[in-house]
């Protein structure tokens, strides 16, 4: 029996509208939030050294800043990481600094440890120490936004070539629309963007086009079967068989993510947020936008059609 029945009208001219104006409204506040807000990098692209100290009790990241900048620290950032007794000192890389810097991690990790412990009354742990240095993190950045743009073009090649050109511009169009959210999302939020984020964004890009290519298939399929013309009641008789399961499959991801976001601890609450997020508008945008995207282009049954070898007519032929 299906989740969800009955027969929705998600075709018609108004609520074709009616989505876009949603998703022009969602582009419009994540585009303005990125121009404004812009991104938090984590130190995987910004370079530097980052300290985790663990206290015993609740400690004041603005305390622990002011005791950092007194010892010559003053570019020093320092935040909570999971609860109010653990914090996240990042350390900026100093010009001239390289590769060479790894070696030193350890030696400064433990020179801060010390002069926080000496401001402390309770025992500190140091849980890690790392550096990233200032040619890595270009890399990391360049090859990170190249991948997404490498995924999106192998995305629109592929749909293009199993479905049609128009399939192709749709998917593609629906992809980007998720990004854009999603990266608006965690400018807005002021989340870190570090290499789980961006592993986030390329895990939203595959799921999407899951969802769309399912539409998709069923649609082309529904195009060459049924005996009606119009676009819109073939899309909509699409949907509408494809609605429950793009629900379920929506729903069970979605409780796997609240699970990790819930247990997973502040390392992967980006990861967990930006998929989340993608999850959902990523369901939405298969059962509207891609779609919606295909009635723009005008697409077809000639579009779809399956082309008949010469040689099949001449046999067909009394």
């Amino acid at each position: 029996m299906a989740l969800i029945k009955g027969d929705i009208d998600f075709m018609s001219p108004r609520k074709r509208r009616l989505t876009g104006i949603i998703s022009a409204v969602m582009l419009v506040v994540a585009i303005l939030s990125l121009a404004i807000n812009r991104f938090e990098f984590g130190l995987d692209f910004t370079s530097g050294t980052l300290i985790e100290v663990g206290y015993t009790e609740s400690v004041n990241p603005e305390d622990v800043r002011q005791q950092l900048i007194g010892a010559g620290y003053e570019e020093a950032v320092v935040v909570r990481f999971g609860s109010d007794r653990d914090i996240l000192v990042r350390l900026p890389v100093e010009e001239g600094e390289d590769e060479a810097m790894n070696n030193e991690v350890a030696s400064l990790g433990d020179e801060v440890l010390t002069l926080l412990q000496a401001e402390s009354d309770t025992p500190l742990e140091m849980r890690r120490s790392e550096f990233v240095g200032p040619k890595v993190g270009a890399e990391l950045a360049e090859r990170g936004g190249l991948a997404l743009l490498v995924a999106l073009g192998i995305v629109m090649l592929y749909v293009a070539v199993r479905f049609q050109y128009k399939f192709g511009i749709a998917s593609v169009a629906a992809l980007a629309h998720d990004i854009i959210v999603v990266l608006g999302v965690i400018s807005l939020f002021r989340l870190t963007f570090d290499l789980t984020v961006l592993a986030a964004l390329l895990a939203v890009i595959g799921y999407s086009l899951n969802d769309t290519i399912v539409v998709f298939d069923r649609a082309r399929e529904n195009f060459r079967i049924m005996r009606s013309t119009d676009p819109e009641y073939i899309l909509n008789t699409t949907l509408n068989q494809v609605i429950s399961r793009t629900f379920v499959t929506s729903l069970t991801t979605l409780m796997a993510l609240a699970a990790m976001l819930v247990m997973g601890g502040e390392a992967i609450r980006g990861f967990a947020v930006s998929l989340i997020v993608g999850v959902t508008v990523g369901t939405y945008t298969s059962l509207h936008i891609s779609c919606n995207f295909l009635m723009y282009m005008g697409i077809t049954k000639e579009d779809l059609a399956v082309p008949v070898k010469e040689g099949e007519e001449v046999e067909s032929m009394p």
